[in-house]
């Protein structure tokens, strides 16, 4: 089990990445349209971060804690099991969403801001910030999990979903704000659909918690592989290209491949 501490920060880890899908609408409160080219850059980098410590830090990690109850073999077919039933999970949760309200089905800024009309806008942005809320609900408990593993994996995992998470803030608040004209009410329904990670964080507590063992942990970190996996090359990745710049896209991951390669090299 875990300490206390530990648990404490984990959950201190997934508010902050919450958080920055309030931070998408709050720049989007103060800048009059974000620049598309940061934005694939962001998700560009975002991407590069999370498959690079996916396969990298902790595929390798669930391995080996594998390794010694079930062997080479037994190991190495556990770890893909985890890390395959992670992706199913998030693809079926993404599967279970309307295309048109997806997060995960990218929209350009002029999609969210010119609307047919703006009841259908609003109608959009809500929807849009409860499909976030529910995408959010296993990166929480992704995030929860990682931390509990030590901070050395955990805080480039939070800051690659907290990266992510911005433009996720963006869609929300741009139709909101479009159909209502009130910043406040664009900025709550952003800040409400990030909440969703620390509840997945205290999901994770109570019903990972009780029955914490390596196998647990083992499973728990190839499973958080396959969702981040998952969400680079199906939301990030297709994201950044939407916006037009596919070459600051491509920087984006190098960049953030390389910045992951770096710090794990003195971590």
């Amino acid at each position: 089990m875990p300490d206390i501490s530990d648990i404490w920060i984990a959950i201190a880890l997934t508010v902050f990445a919450g958080l920055a899908t309030g931070l998408g609408g709050l720049v989007t409160m103060c800048v009059r349209r974000p620049s598309t080219r940061l934005l694939a850059f962001a998700m560009g980098l975002s991407a590069g971060v999370m498959t690079y410590i996916s396969f990298m830090e902790l595929l390798p990690e669930a391995y080996a804690a594998f390794e010694p109850l079930y062997g080479d073999r037994g190991a190495s077919m556990r770890m893909l099991l985890a890390f395959f039933g992670g992706i199913g999970v998030i693809a079926l949760i993404d599967w279970a969403v309307p295309e048109d309200e997806n997060p995960h089905e990218a929209h350009t800024l002029d999609e969210l801001s010119h609307p047919d009309s703006h009841h259908h806008l609003r109608r959009t942005g809500i929807m849009l910030a409860l499909a976030i809320g529910i995408h959010n609900f296993p990166e929480g408990m992704a995030t929860f999990v990682a931390a509990l593993d030590g901070l050395d994996v955990a805080l480039p995992i939070v800051l690659a979903i907290a990266i992510h998470n911005i433009p996720e803030g963006i869609a929300v608040y741009v139709p909101i704000y479009h159909s209502t004209g009130s910043r406040r009410k664009a900025l709550r329904y952003t800040i409400i659909s990030g909440l969703a990670e620390p509840v997945g964080a205290l999901a994770g507590m109570l019903f990972l918690l009780p029955f914490w063992s390596p196998t647990v942990n083992a499973v728990s970190l190839a499973a958080v592989a396959g969702i981040m996996v998952y969400i680079s090359f199906d939301e990030l990745l297709p994201g950044a290209e939407r916006h037009g710049h596919h070459h600051m896209a491509l920087i984006g991951v190098v960049s953030g491949m390389a910045i992951m390669a770096v710090s794990l090299m003195f971590l």
